[in-house]
């Protein structure tokens, strides 16, 4: 069976052990398996504390991060490598089973044009870098395709699948976003279809950032699409309640994306294991 997550932007801008040990009683009575910690500065985690505490709580850790806008990985791939072996080390060494997130670009860097040859190319080129990279830390790689104004890369799950297949490693899958998908896919449905065996990974997000469920997310649709193409991995629900201020600007979070930032822990994720539970969507 799935197992459901919760993005540390849901209570914290960074990932804070003290204020997620103040969180466990409502991890636990909210099925959450799964913390996923942002490495947007690697340096900030206490590796050594964070494993003990995730093997304490039995929660598994995942991690994420975008590349910074200094970054071409097209043009220098070599820097960013460089930028990403601190977050393998700390992924690795937290107990996370991958580094997932905008892994293959930057987060809000568009060309104002359609992506070129050159460009999925050279992407692709760096994307199997980092998944030799990520390997020899024992980790995967996830990609996140994001919408069409935070990249002109990687938008749709049918995106996501081409640089999987064109890449070929057996470490990397696509990371896919109901947020993203609600802007760039035809239907839920056919976007996690066009993933195919490489949809590895799934950020549940509201339209507006928010609270599930006090958004236009047909939520239904998404938990009936998972499990009509039997889905059984991670689903972690992403809000962006207390963004970091590095990547706030990238993301176009001007305002709150709650009223009450409680209601997303407190609302959103019994609103979200009610439609699980109507749409035959099991978590453990």
């Amino acid at each position: 069976m799935a197992q459901l997550g919760l993005h540390t932007f849901a209570a914290a801008p960074r990932w804070d052990q003290a204020e997620m040990r103040a969180l466990l009683d409502k991890f636990q009575q909210h099925k959450i398996r799964v913390l996923e910690i942002p490495l947007l500065n690697p340096a900030e985690i206490d590796v050594a504390e964070t494993r003990a505490f995730c093997e304490e709580t039995g929660i598994a850790p995942v991690c994420s991060l975008g590349l910074p806008p200094e970054i071409d990985v097209i043009a220098d791939p070599d820097s960013g490598l460089a930028f990403l072996e601190p977050a393998f080390q700390v992924a690795s060494g937290v107990g996370a089973f991958a580094l997932a997130g905008v892994t293959y670009g930057t987060i809000g860097k568009i060309s104002g044009a359609p992506r070129s040859t050159e460009e999925f190319d050279g992407t692709a080129r760096f994307i199997e870098l980092a998944a030799r990279a990520a390997r020899s830390h024992g980790l995967k790689l996830g990609l996140e395709p994001c919408n069409r104004y935070e990249t002109h890369i990687m938008n749709t799950g049918a995106d996501g699948r081409a640089f999987c297949e064109a890449v070929g490693a057996d470490n990397v899958f696509i990371h896919i976003d109901t947020y993203h998908m609600n802007i760039e896919e035809v239907s839920y449905a056919q976007g996690f279809r066009d993933c195919g065996p490489f949809l590895g990974y799934v950020h549940l997000s509201e339209s507006n950032r928010g609270a599930p469920g006090a958004g236009t997310i047909d939520w239904e649709q998404v938990y009936g699409a998972l499990v009509e193409v039997g889905f059984d991995g991670i689903t972690t629900l992403e809000s962006m309640n207390y963004v970091h201020p590095a990547i706030a600007s990238a993301l176009a979070i001007w305002h709150p994306v709650a009223a009450n930032p409680d209601d997303v822990v407190d609302v959103g994720l019994p609103f979200l294991h009610e439609v699980a539970a109507a749409s035959g969507f099991l978590y453990t």
